[in-house]
């Protein structure tokens, strides 16, 4: 632990966003990090609490209270090397995770927990800026060949892990760059992408290959990946988006969330976007359907993009301000969150059902809402009308996308349309073809793809070789 009375005598701080009329300028990242000395600070109320909960609230199982207690000490270094013995990539996580460590923390108990996500972003960002992050290549061969279906967070953790422990891996990733979701999905003002890039580079260095624009299933037979490579991990996305099955939805200007967020990182990264329609929110009246993390970065693109006014639409009630810790700590809570693109002027609208899409010479123009109870019922009286020149659905993710490679090689699904594979062996119903991240537990954060990575790295290692050194 850090400094033993630190948490009675020290107040949270944390890092603070630009103004917004700043940020909106560009898409660039706009959080002010803490200085060294701040960050000493917060990471000594770091209190000797008994049971550590944070580390069950971190998927990763991150070992927060050693490396708190080494950034107090002044050794970086060391809480560096601590910091990478659970986590591959702590910068994504740090910048985009929403720290389910920080509700477990104890001092949580009174909204006052330890500035985690902070601590641990400062760690790795100091790593890279001394050179102490350099590539790890191994120390022998074992001849065995993996080949990883997706390169984002799920497969870029398991090609990082399975390359060190010696295993000649090989990533085919549909996309022009390695990250998925991470890349094409997630803004540039939330996580710029030469973050990504330098741990492709590393990744390089130690003995990945990277197969870009390769689309197994449809550029090439999964059957010829299956026969070339010793194992197979898929760990592609759950990309099937929730659809808005309503009368108008296939007028000009209603799209989903993907089909518009890929596009400005395309443009921010100066990638070619051929004969792609574009989808711009400038100067138009923006509809966002789904009150989620989606959502919410389509509201920040749209506004930097010069949109007339933002409007978020969201099925479920308004949790409330404030949780019950009694009822829900240490576990993650529901209640009221506002996120810094909310906080960029959207309004946002609760217990909504979107009835109809209306539209003009084939155009979207507007769309019919209505209230609706915690039952999903429709109000009486209380339907209402939003003009909408561009409609952005972000409903969610059902499961991955089954043509092409998960029918090719026939494989079992379980009942939400996800390759079927648990994590004991990460395991499909195919031999020597395992599945984790997205691909395999559904639509959920990159914490969890990380984990699902390293965790599926070690079977794949364990399956090859019959042993592993790799962690769980």
């Amino acid at each position: 632990m850090g400094k033993p009375t630190a948490f009675l005598e020290l107040d949270r701080q944390d890092r603070q966003y630009l103004p917004a009329e700043d940020r909106l300028q560009n898409f660039n990242e706009f959080m002010v990090p803490l200085d060294e000395v701040d960050l000493k600070q917060q990471a000594s109320r770091c209190m000797d609490c008994g049971v550590p909960y944070c580390h069950n609230g971190c998927p990763v199982n991150n070992q927060i209270p050693d490396w708190n207690d080494l950034v107090y000490t002044g050794d970086w270094q060391a809480a560096l090397a601590n910091l990478h013995s659970t986590n591959n990539f702590p910068e994504f996580t740090g910048r985009i995770c929403p720290a389910p460590c920080e509700a477990a923390c104890t001092l949580n108990i009174d909204d006052n927990p330890v500035t985690i996500k902070s601590v641990e972003c400062a760690i790795v960002d100091r790593g890279w800026e001394e050179g102490w992050i350099l590539p790890k290549v191994p120390d022998h061969k074992t001849g065995k060949s993996v080949g990883i279906v997706g390169g984002g967070p799920a497969g870029m953790a398991a090609a990082q892990q399975l390359a060190r422990a010696g295993h000649d891996v090989h990533v085919y990733e549909k996309y022009a760059k390695a990250g998925g979701l991470l890349r094409y999905g997630i803004p540039d003002f939330k996580m710029e992408k030469h973050s990504i890039d330098r741990r492709a580079e590393q990744m390089q260095a130690e003995g990945v290959t990277f197969h870009y624009g390769v689309n197994v299933g449809v550029d090439v037979e999964a059957a010829e990946l299956e026969a070339k490579h010793d194992a197979l991990i898929l760990s592609g996305g759950s990309e099937v988006p929730r659809d808005l099955p309503v009368t108008g939805r296939e007028l000009d200007g209603v799209h989903y969330a993907m089909d518009f967020l890929p596009q400005q990182n395309r443009r921010v990264g100066h990638e070619d976007l051929g004969d792609i329609t574009p989808i711009l929110a400038k100067d138009k009246h923006v509809v966002v359907i789904g009150g989620g993390d989606t959502g919410s970065d389509c509201i920040g693109t749209s506004f930097r993009q010069g949109a007339a006014s933002v409007t978020q639409l969201e099925i479920m009630p308004m949790p409330p301000e404030k949780e019950d810790k009694g009822v829900t700590w240490p576990d993650w809570p529901l209640k009221m969150r506002t996120s810094s693109s909310q906080e960029e002027g959207a309004v946002r609208d609760f217990s909504v059902m979107t009835k109809q899409v209306m539209g003009e010479d084939g155009k979207v123009s507007a769309i019919q809402c209505i209230k609706v109870d915690e039952k999903m019922q429709d109000i009486a009286g209380s339907e209402f009308e939003l003009k909408a020149d561009l409609v952005l659905l972000a409903m969610g993710f059902v499961h991955p996308i089954h043509d092409g490679l998960i029918n090719e090689l026939a494989l079992e699904k379980d009942p939400r349309g996800n390759v079927a594979a648990d994590t004991a062996t990460y395991e499909s119903s195919r031999k020597k073809v395992f599945a984790c991240g997205d691909m395999r537990r559904g639509q959920s954060l990159v914490v969890w793809a990380i984990r699902e990575g390293r965790q599926c790295a070690r079977e794949v290692d364990f399956f090859l070789m019959g042993e592993s050194v790799l962690p769980r």
